[in-house]
């Protein structure tokens, strides 16, 4: 079956290169990376030349970069080990941030009796500089403050400049969610005043389960995953070679094309929204900033029994988009992020793109609205 696919937002499909340069390292080179033989060396070299890509591309040293399963065990792996390690007790975040960070601020307030305050949002969703001013301002404890550089619902842009200055200020470390940011915006963590930095491949066509966890020269963290000496002793367990492979090789082709790129999915993301406008210009809201995130676009239509299975509606016509994170699809109480940040009664579609993407593929989805809600 023929499908549309307008999800890119929860996972992109795996580019062919990166699967070519993974395969070697899925069949002959299965070596143990901690062996001393040659086959494992090989792998060894592998996974420290991989390092170093990635370094290079993203402004970083190869020794502040530490590979993981995904952007949620990164994120974890800091607002967890920060407690533990550099005796944290408070944390500022959003209350419109990923569930990888929401959940695990919940579970560190009850059991860890962490304070953990939310920064309030501006009338544009974005956040609020003087109330974080303010919280940081008046507290004496060890701060972290956490926040995502791209809501992954709504699209909206973090100034993560303004914050790191903002932090350094005030003696707080800084930790931000990149997952839908690296490999869509050239970054330079030797520019940004940033101690922790989440990533995941499979936002910029890499394999699932391979994720990035930069952590600056200037901190020193404990891991949280204990075993044997593997990643720095960061975190134990044999290393997915074939998957760090594919997220270098991932993020170096998505570099290496960006600008075209970006300028291609901002015309469709405009074409899009456009369309939507001229349709259901009367009824639908707009979440999305028009300065956000150019691969995600998310509109609100009223709650009615048309609208209530509009996904599943679509997805019958091998049309595929969200209501928000994949991360919470399954929830019954809906997206956290319109919930805060739009109460009243509506159903969120969520499109997001990528270069595989048309405008003829938009055209479709349109008419495939007409036909749902006519």
């Amino acid at each position: 079956m023929s499908f549309i696919y307008f999800d890119n937002a929860a996972t992109t499909a795996l580019s062919n290169e990166v699967l070519e340069a993974m395969m070697p390292y899925l069949k002959s080179n299965f070596g143990n990376p901690s062996a001393i033989y040659s086959l494992g060396r090989v792998n060894r070299l592998a996974i420290e030349e991989s390092r170093k890509t990635v370094a290079s591309l993203l402004g970083a040293k190869a020794s502040e970069i530490f590979f993981t399963s995904c952007g949620t065990e990164s994120s974890n792996t800091v607002l967890q080990s920060v407690v533990d390690s550099l005796d944290c007790t408070h944390i500022i975040s959003s209350p419109i941030e990923h569930p990888a960070t929401l959940n695990t601020l919940k579970t560190l307030a009850k059991n860890r009796n962490i304070k953990v305050d939310y920064v309030k949002l501006t009338k544009s969703n974005d956040i609020d500089f003087d109330d974080l001013e303010q919280l940081l301002s008046t507290t004496d404890k060890n701060v972290l403050v956490s926040l995502m550089h791209a809501n992954n619902e709504i699209g909206n842009l973090l100034d993560v400049e303004r914050v790191g200055n903002l932090t350094k200020k005030y003696n707080a470390l800084f930790h931000t969610d990149m997952v839908q940011t690296i490999g869509h915006y050239p970054i330079s963590f030797f520019k940004l005043k940033v101690d922790f930095a989440s990533g995941s491949a499979h936002k910029f066509h890499g394999p699932k389960g391979s994720g990035l966890l930069y952590i600056s020269s200037n901190v020193k963290l404990g891991p949280m995953i204990i075993g044997g000496g593997q990643e720095r002793n960061m975190r134990a367990g044999t290393e997915n070679v074939a998957n760090i492979i594919g997220f270098a090789k991932a993020l170096e082709l998505s570099l290496a094309q960006l600008e075209k790129d970006q300028t291609f999915i901002r015309e469709l993301r405009s074409y899009c929204l456009n369309e939507l406008l001229k349709h259901y210009g009367n009824i639908i809201k707009v979440n999305s900033a028009e300065d956000g995130l150019y691969t995600v676009l998310n509109v609100s239509f009223p709650q009615n029994e048309k609208t209530d299975i509009l996904q599943m509606a679509l997805d019958m016509k091998g049309i595929c988009v969200s209501g928000g994170s994949a991360c919470s699809s399954g929830a019954a109480v809906g997206s956290h992020v319109i919930n805060h940040i739009n109460p009243t009664a509506n159903v969120p579609l969520r499109v997001s793109f990528s270069k595989h993407n048309t405008k003829a593929e938009i055209d479709t989805f349109i008419i495939a609205l007409k036909e749902l809600l006519a």
